[in-house]
């Protein structure tokens, strides 16, 4: 007899996070590391355990994620979509609380492109007359 198992996807800039939700009694594993062991800020913590605390699911669940691309805050917070899209698997009236905190969008916010003839996105080289 198998446990039921959540599955979602969270992304933010170049940070993708594979989350899986089963009942379990509130912890967090990423990339094979306990929490504090992979992220070690108190702050990260709390913006990842977010969708928890609005839900009041907060012991429920066990969180087993993989992280991948990005820096520790865009991880934390591709953790924190990939926990609101699987809570929202879970149960359907989780959805009004996360929707009005806004962690169901995906941040769409990403490094611009490189331009040619310039030195970078929107900056130029110095312009000189003579």
């Amino acid at each position: 007899m198998s446990e039921q198992r959540y599955y979602a996807t969270g992304k933010r800039k170049s940070a993708i996070a594979r989350v899986w939700l089963q009942p379990g009694s509130g912890n967090i594993n990423v990339n094979k590391l306990a929490f504090a062991d992979y992220f070690g800020g108190a702050i990260d913590k709390k913006i990842a355990t977010r969708p928890f605390v609005l839900t009041d699911t907060t012991d429920k669940y066990d969180v087993i994620a993989t992280l991948k691309g990005g820096g520790k805050a865009a991880q934390a917070e591709a953790l924190r979509h990939g926990i609101a899209k699987a809570l929202l698997d879970v149960d359907v009236v989780n959805r009004p609380s996360l929707k009005k905190a806004g962690l169901l969008t995906r941040d769409a916010r990403v490094k611009e492109r490189k331009k040619y003839g310039k030195k970078a996105a929107r900056a130029s080289f110095q312009f000189s007359k003579r």
